[in-house]
């Protein structure tokens, strides 16, 4: 069976470790707009299937031709071991490292959310 375009972009993001969240920012839309995105019920122009692929570090190409039993068969690299750990092969420590530092970028920007929001409920409500 066949999956479908938004599955796809799910599966990538997911595999990137990115929210829905950073996603919509990263468009300029709500949360609430893209999770309607990857649910299929809003019109997905091939313009804003090119801002997905920017966004997600890959084509067009690979969003339609993704096929996630595909990757996770070809996908050799990753050995666990007997307590659940992975251990990556040297040739994707390049790849590693990028999806950690956006997760730290994340997790920042997440932060500097949450400080800015509590801030504010402390100058209308008063300390704790």
């Amino acid at each position: 069976m066949a999956t479908s375009i938004k599955n796809k972009i799910k599966s990538i993001r997911e595999l990137k470790n990115y929210t829905q969240e950073y996603m919509a920012d990263q468009l300029g839309v709500t949360q609430a707009g893209y999770s309607k995105i990857e649910k299929g019920k809003t019109v997905l122009s091939y313009v804003k299937l090119v801002e997905i692929a920017r966004i997600l570090d890959v084509s067009v190409e690979d969003i339609i031709s993704f096929d996630s039993q595909r990757y996770f068969n070809n996908f050799n690299n990753v050995k666990g071991n007997n307590n659940g750990s992975i251990l990556i092969n040297q040739d994707n420590n390049e790849t590693l490292k990028t999806l950690y530092e956006d997760k730290i970028k994340l997790l920042e920007k997440l932060l500097k959310k949450t400080e800015e929001e509590l801030y504010r409920y402390k100058k209308k409500f008063g300390p704790i």
